[in-house]
């Protein structure tokens, strides 16, 4: 399995979930949760293609164990952090405080990956 075909299609489904979640949001005329929206569609959607792209574009690293690690960190950090930061605008912020900031550091370890990846090669 390569760190792309892992990360095209969660980018999709991301986006899909973050429209339909948009598209709830301006039907119940709640917009209580657009930033964690924000955060999912930027994360979740924006950066997985972007990573798919440049793994794709470099499939000795595509093929690596470690590139599909980082990816896989970061879809589990997003996740976390946009359940948190959904929760803290939603009116939970005790609950959700701590799963936005450990998806955040989840998130930014995932990105010094990335960066290490890329710098390497």
């Amino acid at each position: 399995m390569r760190a792309s075909s892992i990360s095209y299609p969660v980018a999709i489904l991301a986006v899909l979930v973050g429209m339909a979640w948009g598209i709830m949001m301006a039907a119940t005329h709640d917009h209580a949760a657009m930033p964690a929206h924000a955060h999912l569609n930027l994360l979740g959607w924006v950066s997985l293609f972007l990573f798919g792209l440049f793994y794709e574009a470099h499939p000795v690293i595509d093929k690596a164990r470690l590139a599909r690690a980082q990816v896989f960190v970061w879809i589990i950090g997003t996740v976390i952090m946009t359940i948190g930061v959904a929760l803290i605008h939603t009116g939970s912020p005790a609950s959700g405080e701590p799963l936005a900031a450990i998806g955040s550091i989840i998130v930014f370890c995932a990105m010094l990956l990335f960066s290490w990846i890329v710098m390497r090669r």
